[in-house]
């Protein structure tokens, strides 16, 4: 992390509780090298214990990411970086409006059958990530579902209490699962004769 971006995240990042004097020990490394470290993992896609010894001791790290994804505090920071980064662009710091769009990625072999499906416009069976981004293209919410759940779905789904909400399995009418897979029904309907009048 540059100069420059330290001294845009610094003050955007949550206050440790005994800076705020409620108790706790001080923590043994800055959180500018941690970040680092979370930074290189994502980037890489390397392991925990495969962490280069340039950054603080990989279980340290992976302590401080844990106590912040259960605690909310990644998305928490997340959302002041989007706001900050809104705000500087002369926009509302809460958008008003987004755009949703998803990836279907085929699932391995060891991924269990019910948390994956069939996306019948692509022909994969595997899950889906559903990413809602604002118009600036700053990233909202990822959501991580079967493949047979599609977008309008997934946003009725989510949307607010007293709304109409689409079937949490994504299976409507006309639409079966037979041992996991989905089953295509072909309906056959008798062709209009002469006058309008169905054949015989």
């Amino acid at each position: 992390m540059s100069d420059a971006e330290w001294v845009v995240v610094r003050p955007l990042l949550p206050v440790p509780g005994w800076l705020r004097g409620q108790g706790g020990q001080p923590e043994a490394y800055c959180h500018r090298a941690m970040l680092d470290a979370v930074r290189y993992l994502v980037d890489n896609g390397t392991k925990w214990r495969a962490m280069p010894a340039d950054f603080p001791p990989w279980d340290r790290v992976y302590a401080l990411f844990r106590r912040w994804r259960d605690h909310g505090l990644i998305r928490e920071f997340h959302d002041r970086l989007r706001r900050k980064a809104r705000e500087q662009a002369g926009r509302d710091p809460e958008p008003s409006a987004g755009v949703i769009d998803s990836q279907t990625v085929k699932a391995d072999a060891a991924v269990g059958s019910d948390s994956r499906g069939f996306d019948g416009g692509k022909l994969i069976n595997g899950r889906k990530r559903h990413a809602m981004v604002d118009t600036l293209g700053l990233l909202l919410r990822v959501l991580i579902t079967s493949a047979d759940i599609g977008d309008r779905a997934r946003r009725a789904g989510s949307a607010r209490p007293g709304r109409r909400r689409a079937p949490p399995t994504g299976i409507g009418p006309g639409r079966r699962r037979l041992h996991g897979h989905p089953r295509r029904v072909r309906l056959h309907r008798p062709l209009p004769g002469p006058g309008g009048r169905q054949a015989q």
